[in-house]
């Protein structure tokens, strides 16, 4: 039933282009003398249904359809075109209204490291994974744009799915968090994202002796049930931001899946901020 909907309405343009087409000869045409007006009482056009033709009219009429589109292919591209504008621009609105209604615990959750200005304007949200190369390439861009700005507030979602090696890193630096406090938490956090080979206990010690921290205390802390409170947060706030990937950001009220050069980060910070 679907399938003659559409071609109903692809008849129903196919007319309409047929009407505009002649209106525009009738327009080119040299000018006669126009007839004198003439009222008339005119019934309207039933609407067209396919369901009242019969089956050699339906057959010949989907040929000419098909005849249409063969000579018009560009018509299907167009369609498929603003087909594609539209879900973009639903999936924008659904993504506006997620942010919206899970605005208190994107930007001021309890579980979550702030950094940049805390009392920043402009609040710009990541979902890290540490064991990720895109939040990795990602890592000094973000750096250099709170550097650069200061009036942005920085909170980082830990959300670990890329395996075991992702969990640890994250269960490590949160309780690097709890131990230690938020200096510590973005000391390690800068460390993590860089830390290459397997996320061990034993090797994150190590790095956390060579950033100048108690690795025993972390260590102590990795049982905290705060940790496995904040990755469940975390997890469940993802999937009704339907974020599936990382890094994923929230710009302020805009939500961006994937990674951004800085550049671009810079671009819609500034054409936000525009439109407030």
């Amino acid at each position: 039933m679907e399938r003659w909907i559409a071609v109903g309405a692809l008849a129903a343009f196919m007319l309409t282009v047929g009407a505009v087409n002649t209106a525009q000869n009738r327009a080119d045409a040299p000018d006669e003398p126009e007839p004198a007006p003439v009222v008339e009482v005119v019934e309207a056009a039933p609407a067209f249904d396919l369901a009242e033709l019969s089956a050699e009219d339906r057959a010949a009429f989907g040929g000419e359809v098909r005849a249409y589109l063969l000579d018009n292919p560009e018509v299907l591209m167009e369609a498929i075109g603003v087909l594609e504008q539209r879900q973009a621009a639903a999936e924008a609105e659904a993504a506006d209204m997620a942010v919206a209604a899970n605005a208190d615990l994107l930007f001021n959750s309890a579980f979550d490291w702030v950094g940049g200005n805390p009392e920043g304007a402009f609040t710009l949200v990541e979902f890290v994974d540490y064991r990720c190369g895109f939040c990795r390439r990602a890592h000094p861009e973000v750096q250099a744009l709170i550097d650069g700005d200061d009036d942005i507030r920085l909170v980082i979602k830990e959300f670990p799915i890329l395996g075991e090696d992702s969990v640890m890193s994250s269960r490590f630096a949160i309780a690097t968090r709890v131990a230690l406090g938020d200096a510590a938490y973005e000391t390690i956090h800068n460390a993590l994202i860089e830390m290459r080979g397997p996320a061990t206990v034993p090797a994150m010690q190590v790095l956390a002796e060579d950033a100048g921290l108690d690795s025993a205390a972390i260590v102590a802390a990795m049982e905290d049930p705060i940790i496995e409170a904040t990755l469940r947060s975390n997890r469940e706030l993802a999937q009704r931001l339907a974020i599936t990937g990382t890094p994923s950001f929230v710009f302020d009220s805009q939500l961006v899946r994937g990674y951004l050069p800085l550049e671009d980060m810079e671009t819609l910070i500034a054409q936000l901020r525009a439109a407030e």
